[in-house]
């Protein structure tokens, strides 16, 4: 495929600028928390200096989001973390804007391991100084890079996955072409980084666990702005509107498996309910299982819908949760994907000795012997990346506002010790800052507390107005 390629960028299209930002602009009016920071923020330019490497799905609202962070004064590189999640037209408007950009709907694992490792080499020389993960990958490239350069290589020739060859391969790669303790020089100019997803949360804080984080971490998902939104309202959105692009199928009536019921199950849950569909949950949670039934839903394992379910959904960030025995009892030409974050939750590996045939782009139909086929979308990545783009603009502000403090957060606090190699969340205050920003484009009118209401439940009359542990 004839990529365009500038002197710092690597796009399908870059005619396709002048298209990404006139979307750029509309998103911009959906995203009133991101446009709030700038005007409160960018006069005082709280990230002047911050060198930030991006890994997270290049679409439009990430484009209002990388030029968020410009404006507030830092120096950005970006690349998608997933292979099908680019909207090509916005990656064509960053990297028309002058922002160093790699990412195209529907890399290979080399290109996109490639262009990962394209964000530490800054342009200009030198190496990022932040990190603005989702799903952790940037931030697995320097912890595994520098354990191998440290001369523990024994895992590089032990990959567990096909994307671990690749991986693997990578960092055999760059530990031959760069300087002697070049991983070594990047970890120590990493300042901090802030995470975007359960999966790379929980990456996060296993390293922490075993004493082996390389720099400050924030965990944007348990935001209570972030998992409560985007998981929850943007995939009750995302995901009909996914499977309905790329399959045309009439959701009333059919029956939709859902694997997994925490916030992006339960998110999952409701749009397909929405739709029309009768919904069966499955859960290895005793609590979530009790939620999903007091709301309604079926709760049963897989091999018990197998029978009868036309639509399967994984939301766990687990593993082999659809395997390719189940996949073979399926109905005819059921519809399988996956919401979670990595395309091991079904065992999309274990299908490439089936007939495979390609009905469009993210689309394949996989015959196995018995006559029976299925139809999987994405590959077993994000659906509603893959097949549609992604959570509407304004849950992602609110999102991508939390992620826009938490490296400012980090970033202004990088010589004073407030922040330890550990993972942390942004403070109570913060989330309600989020949500109040995003209140007045909805009409929204909030009730004010007297004093005396204040003091009498003991809360600080302009909050916070939760304990942290208040679940919501």
């Amino acid at each position: 495929m004839a990529l365009d390629q500038g002197n710092d960028f690597i796009v399908k299209d870059i005619s396709l600028a002048p298209f990404g930002r006139k979307e750029i602009e509309l998103a911009e009016t959906e995203m009133p928390g991101l446009m709030a920071i700038r005007a409160e923020y960018g006069p005082g330019q709280p990230l002047k200096g911050a060198r930030i490497a991006g890994s997270l799905h290049m679409t439009i609202q990430t484009a209002v989001l990388i030029e968020t962070l410009k404006a507030l004064g830092a120096d950005i590189r970006w690349v998608s973390c997933n292979i099908f999640s680019t909207q090509d037209h916005a990656a064509a408007a960053i990297a028309a804007a002058g922002i160093p950009v790699f990412a195209y709907k529907g890399e290979s694992l080399e290109e996109y391991w490639d262009y990962t490792a394209k964000l530490f080499d800054w342009h200009g020389g030198g190496v990022p100084n932040m990190i603005l993960d989702d799903g952790g990958d940037a931030t697995m490239l320097v912890h595994y890079g520098l354990k191998a350069e440290q001369g523990d290589t024994g895992f590089l020739d032990k990959p567990g996955s096909d994307e671990e060859v690749i991986f693997f391969a990578l960092i055999k790669r760059l530990l031959g072409e760069k300087p002697k303790g070049w991983f070594a020089e990047v970890a120590k100019a990493i300042r901090g980084v802030s995470e975007e997803t359960t999966t790379g949360v929980h990456r996060l804080y296993k390293l922490a666990e075993e004493g082996k984080l390389l720099f400050p971490a924030i965990n944007v998902n348990d935001s209570v702005t972030k998992s409560k939104f985007d998981n929850l309202y943007g995939c009750r959105e995302s995901l009909v509107d996914a499977l309905r692009r790329g399959t045309d199928v009439m959701m009333a009536g059919k029956v939709a498996f859902v694997a997994g019921f925490g916030d992006v199950g339960k998110g999952s849950a409701a749009s397909l309910r929405q739709a029309g569909c009768r919904v069966v949950v499955s859960e290895v949670d005793p609590i979530c299982a009790l939620q999903a039934a007091m709301e309604g839903y079926e709760v049963a394992t897989i091999e018990d819908a197998l029978p009868r379910a036309d639509i399967y959904v994984t939301a766990t960030g687990n593993k082999d949760i659809i395997t390719v025995e189940h996949m073979r009892q399926m109905k005819d030409r059921a519809i399988v994907c996956n919401i979670g974050h990595f395309d091991n939750e079904i065992q999309v590996s274990g299908l490439k000795n089936f007939k495979w045939t390609n009905i469009k782009p993210q689309v394949d139909e996989i015959e196995f012997p018995a006559g029976n086929r299925i139809i999987l979308l994405s590959e077993g990545r994000l659906v509603n990346l893959g097949n549609a783009m992604g959570h509407p603009s304004f849950v992602m502000s609110s999102s991508f506002s939390n992620q826009t403090l938490a490296q400012i957060e980090l970033w202004q606090n990088r010589d004073n010790g407030k922040y330890d190699k550990k993972v942390y969340t942004l403070p109570k205050f913060l989330d309600e800052k989020v949500a109040a920003l995003h209140l007045e484009k909805l009409g929204v009118k909030l009730t004010k507390m007297t004093k005396d209401q204040a003091d009498y439940i003991g809360v600080p009359e302009k909050g916070p107005f939760k304990p942290d542990h208040y679940r919501y």
